[in-house]
């Protein structure tokens, strides 16, 4: 037991909410998982969850007592969110589990902090922390945090079967809070129960895919996933490891936050079907789906592009899929991770604004033309205005249309 202070714990909204519960219950509440963990290494804490000995009907009665709005969300599994400050709060009863199909549980409620502990997935995930700052750690989570050790709680094989998407968890966590390799009985244990992961939805596995992919340590993971078999079932074909290795480290060298998207791009997508089927396949956002397609391999994007050819996938491809093209082109080109040439190239964007077309259907119609001639002769006078680094304006532009007419 270790007494630390963390920042958000002195704010308003967190301190109500234990305040009410303890007040219900003295030392019954503890924050625990994720805010614990986070806080430990340093880092931002984004959910703060809680962990209480009292009932649910109990824990509601001590949020009306303190006037808190709350939503029993899930009473069946003893949890209240509660919405303090415009924060969410997910206020759990202690419980351990009694049966499970591979994805829902049935449980009872505990008062033994420990029982509770054990019926999570990771030791590190099971931290706890009273409202004074005292860490709880009953099952050697804050060793395994600090040597960057990702380990099941108890035998890794039933933790699984009690919820398949721990097997990804697992590669996930490893991503995120992993150093050097990965747990031997956990790995074991994930390529033995592997065939779980078919039962999963869509959804599920594609919102773990998308948090591995830009998690510090993706490649690693994904090259695990491989290595053991995982992975090719999981995208429903072929990766291409060696071009997502390319894509991050030019992300890095930019200093770029990560793309999920243009990752998996980058490591599952070879022609323009792969996108609808990868899509499909992880419930990927249309946004998303637009990511996965500048990846595709297509002459436009091959190479680096001169300063001609650069300005003119720049108007049309607008800037932030202009510069996930460039990404991908120089991962696709082999090239090294600091050329300034490429470093050019992706910083257009911020030297040069592609001017909008200056010329309407309107203006062709008004000389006479009809229906397909004025697409084809606005495509022709286009290619002449790009061609011209965009320098002839709407004037020469019709000038140029009268005199082919």
């Amino acid at each position: 037991e270790t007494a630390r202070r963390f920042s958000w714990m002195e704010s308003e909204a967190p301190r109500r909410v234990m305040a009410a519960l303890e007040a219900a219950l003295p030392g019954g509440a503890r924050y625990v998982g994720g805010c614990v963990r986070d806080s430990l290494l340093g880092e931002a804490v984004k959910d703060v969850d809680i962990a209480t000995r009292l009932r649910p009907e109990e824990t509601i009665a001590a949020l009306t007592k303190a006037g808190l709005a709350y939503a029993p969300t899930g009473l069946a599994h003893g949890t209240v969110t509660i919405v303090a400050r415009g924060k969410p709060f997910e206020v759990t009863t202690l419980r351990r589990d009694v049966e499970t199909d591979g994805r829902h549980a049935k449980v009872a409620f505990t008062d033994s902090w420990e029982e509770d502990a054990r019926r999570r997935d990771f030791t590190l995930n099971a931290l706890y922390a009273a409202r004074d700052g005292t860490v709880f750690d009953p099952l050697g989570g804050m060793a395994d945090l600090e040597a960057g050790r990702v380990r099941f709680i108890g035998d890794a094989e039933a933790r699984i079967r009690e919820d398949y998407l721990r097997i990804l968890r697992f590669f996930r966590f490893n991503a995120y809070y992993g150093r050097g390799d990965f747990d031997a009985e956990g790995l074991r244990a994930s390529v033995k129960l592997r065939d779980g992961l078919s039962g999963l939805s869509a959804e599920r596995v594609g919102g773990e895919l998308k948090r591995i992919l830009e998690a510090p340590r993706a490649y690693q993971a994904i090259e695990t996933l491989f290595d053991y078999g995982l992975l090719t079932a999981l995208l429903g074909g072929v990766p291409r490891l060696a071009r997502l290795q390319r894509l991050i480290a030019v992300e890095d060298t930019l200093g770029l936050e990560p793309d999920p998207a243009l990752r998996l791009g980058a490591l599952a997508v070879f022609v323009e079907e792969d996108v609808s089927r990868l899509a499909d396949r992880l419930r990927f956002s249309n946004d998303e789906q637009s990511g996965l397609m500048l990846t595709v391999a297509t002459p436009a994007y091959r190479g680096l592009p001169g300063e001609g050819h650069a300005k003119e996938l720049l108007y049309r491809l607008k800037p932030e899929a202009f510069r996930r093209a460039i990404l991908i082109a120089w991962a696709d080109s082999g090239e090294a991770t600091g050329a300034a040439t490429w470093r050019e190239a992706f910083s257009l964007p911020e030297r040069w604004t592609a001017p909008d077309f200056p010329v309407r259907g309107n203006d062709i119609a008004a000389l006479g033309l009809h229906g397909p001639e004025i697409g084809a002769a606005l495509r022709k006078l286009e290619r002449a205005w790009i061609a011209s680094d965009f320098a002839l304006d709407r004037e020469a532009l019709i000038a140029r249309a009268k005199q082919s007419d």
